[in-house]
Formats: C-alpha cells, structure tokens, sequence
C-alpha cells in the first residue's frame, strides 16, 4: 500500500501510510511551530502549552483525557521542540476516531485554568530543576546558547524561572490563536489505518480552523561562543559543533554520513581512539542535526577531569583528520548503519508516523523509502569529506559542565 497525502482546503494538511500486517496505528497533530517562534520574555511557553492542554480540554477533566485513552489501552503524549510540537496517540484501529477526537481537544478547546497554570509551573520548574541537575541533558541547552548568541534559537525550550513566571492565561490562549494555523498543521497517521475515515476525522475537527500559516520565525545564525558551567560533578562534560546545514541543503546526507563515520557508534574512529584506544572518555559521539534554516556538526563527550583536555583536543583532531583521509569502508559502514537505521525504524507505527509527518514539514511531500535509500548511497567519498571540511571551516561553538572551560579549550 502506498502513502498518500491531502490537503484540506483551508490547508491543513492530512498524511496517510498505511501498513499492511499491523494490528495498531498511531496518529499525531504535528505542528510546524516550536520554542523558536516564542517572544524573549515568554520563553518556555511552547513547552507550558504543551503541559497545559491535557488539564481538561473539551467535556473532559485532566483525568478524564488519561482515562479516555487508556481505557482503550491506548496511549496520549506530547512534545516540544525548537522547530515543532506534537500531539499524538498510539491506538487499536476502531479507537481512531477517540484518538483523533482528544487531540483536536487538546489543541482547539484547552481550559487553561489560572489555578491549574500556577499548579503547572511547579511541576515545569522541578523539570527544569531535573535537566539542569543532568549533565548530558543540560549541555545542549548550553551549547545552543553559544551557538546561537542572543537568538530564539539558541533559548532553551524549558524556559527560566522568570519567564515561566511570566506566562498567563492570555498567553496561552494568544499562542494557540496565532501560532496554530492549519497552513501550518499535519494530521499524520501510520499503520492499520482507514483513509476515508481520517478524511472525514481530519474535515470534522479541523475543517473549519480559519486559513493561514503560523507568523514567520527570526532566522538562525551560528555564531562562535562558550558557555561554561563550574558546579562540581564527577567527569566534565563537553560538546562542541561547527555550523552545518540546514534540512533541504544538498549536502544533508554528505554531512550526516561524516557525522557518522567519525563517531557514529562503536566501531567510529572517535570512539576508538578516544575511548578504547587512550581511554580519555567513557562516553563520546558524534552527529550532524540539522532544522529548517540552520545545522551543526557536533561532538559531545564526558571524560575525567584530569582527561577532559586531551579528550577535547583529540575529538578536535580526529574531526579534521577525518575531513581529509575518511576512507571508503568508514563510509560504507556509515552507509550502511544510516541505511538499517532507517528500515528498521519505519517498522515502528509511531516511527513511520513521525517520519511521514516530517518529510513533508522538510519537502512538502511524501518522499519514498527507495528515493532516500538512493540518496544515501549517492554519496562519495569526496563529497563526504568536503561536506565535513567546510563544516569544520566555520566557527565553533563549545560548552562544557563540570569544569571550567578554560581548562579544557
């Protein structure tokens, strides 16, 4: 069976991958919006609505919204990013309608109680609390920071105290009306799913949203920066990126298979060198991210104090080094792995559902399996390495935690 993708006609866009010899489906609202879009003082706001709709929406209370979906031993979440949030249901196939139901709730007719908010905001600080208090967590907020110096891109998605402080009701409500418009929206849904019935879900709870696509976001730019963070824990923690690329840039694959190669898992140079070779690391990667106008090669790695130096300047090397003499078997392997990882995912509903719903957000289209395996193996050696090299040509953000940086740059 073939995916297939609709548009409503005031939009919102409605995309369908069935899967033949699943029992379960998964359907999700994935708006094109995130942290990103949020104005400087109201920092973390995307995140707050995210929390807030599931504490009653429509005819429903905050338990009756959990009980809907687990009585039918279904699943109901939500998550926040930079470029996007999403809502989204794991189902058996007679409870799509139920599934559709309660989303379209969540994001078109939340209470957004003043109590519940003040309720909320705790619960929001202690996941703050938490993330900062875990190093691998954190550092990323840290690094976006120095990545993107004074940009939206570069807050973190929680929030501060003084920003999650400041958001009210109206806010919540303003956020939702301005943000959420159906230009703007994917309803997706991936496994033993009917189409006609998602077509008239999709017409009967979103049908009538007003047209329009959610207000343009600042553009990013990556800047050079450093952002250290002293408090004492048990090994320094250090990440650092180049700029990279954004999602439709023609050489997203090169860089990815770099990324790869040099510290895509065990068998990757950095962590072979780094970790089993000199063990200066116990836990040490690569990658390459990229969102809708901006990207970065990065190296993240935790090491002992005292090894945190030589851990730091050896990724360094073991990055450039690699721009010039990656070799074809350490790119077939990346090949290879990108290629499993793929396959493997889209065996998952709730993967390929995700996966549906983010070609289109990237290429305004379903983009088949073969057609990305193709890509994928159109990369050569040259183009992967000069995908890393002009990476590495650009500036440098680091960050680090458990340590001052001085010390380690």
């Amino acid at each position: 069976m073939t995916a297939k993708l609709h548009r409503l006609p005031n939009g919102l866009t409605v995309a369908i991958d069935p899967m033949p010899g699943v029992e379960t489906l998964a359907v999700g609202l994935y708006a094109d919006v995130g942290s990103r879009s949020e104005p400087a003082h109201l920092t973390g706001l995307a995140h707050m609505v995210e929390h807030m709709v599931f504490k009653g929406a429509g005819e429903r209370s905050a338990r009756a919204i959990a009980e809907a979906a687990e009585d039918v031993g279904g699943q109901l979440n939500a998550w926040t990013s930079r470029d996007t949030t999403v809502f989204h249901a794991r189902l058996l196939p007679d409870d799509l309608a139920l599934g559709v139901g309660l989303i379209a709730d969540l994001v078109r007719a939340p209470h957004f109680s003043a109590e519940e908010l003040e309720r909320e905001k705790q619960v929001v600080l202690a996941e703050l609390g938490e993330s900062r208090d875990t190093p691998d967590d954190i550092i990323f907020d840290h690094l976006s920071a120095a990545a993107y110096q004074g940009q939206t891109y570069g807050r973190p998605v929680l929030g501060d105290e003084t920003s999650i402080a400041a958001i009210d009701v109206a806010a919540l409500r303003r956020w939702l009306e301005e943000q959420y418009r159906p230009a703007g929206l994917i309803l997706a849904a991936a496994g033993k799913v009917d189409e006609d019935a998602l077509l008239r879900l999709a017409e009967s709870r979103f049908g009538d949203l007003e047209a329009g696509r959610p207000p343009v976001f600042e553009p990013a730019r990556f800047t050079s920066g450093v952002v250290t963070d002293a408090r004492r824990f048990d090994q320094v923690h250090i990440a650092f990126a180049h700029p990279g690329v954004d999602q439709r840039h023609d050489d997203v694959y090169a860089l990815n298979l770099f990324a790869s190669a040099v510290g895509g898992g065990m068998s990757s140079r950095l962590f072979q060198e780094v970790r089993e070779e000199r063990g200066l690391a116990y836990s040490i990667y690569a990658w390459s991210a990229a969102s809708a106008d901006t990207g970065q090669l990065g190296v993240y790695c935790a090491a002992a104090k005292a090894e945190a130096p030589r851990a730091f300047a050896l990724s360094r090397e073991v990055l450039t080094r690699s721009a010039e003499d990656l070799n074809e078997t350490e790119l077939q392997r990346a090949k290879a792995q990108a290629k499993a990882g793929l396959l493997m995912g889209l065996e998952s509903v709730q993967s390929r559902c995700d996966h549906l719903a983010r070609q289109v957000q990237v290429q305004g289209r379903i983009v088949p399996v073969a057609e990305t395996v193709a890509q994928i193996d159109a990369v050569d050696l040259a183009q992967a390495r000069q995908a890393g090299a002009t990476a590495l040509s650009g500036g440098l953000a680091t960050a680090s935690v458990g340590g001052k940086l001085a010390r380690v740059a």
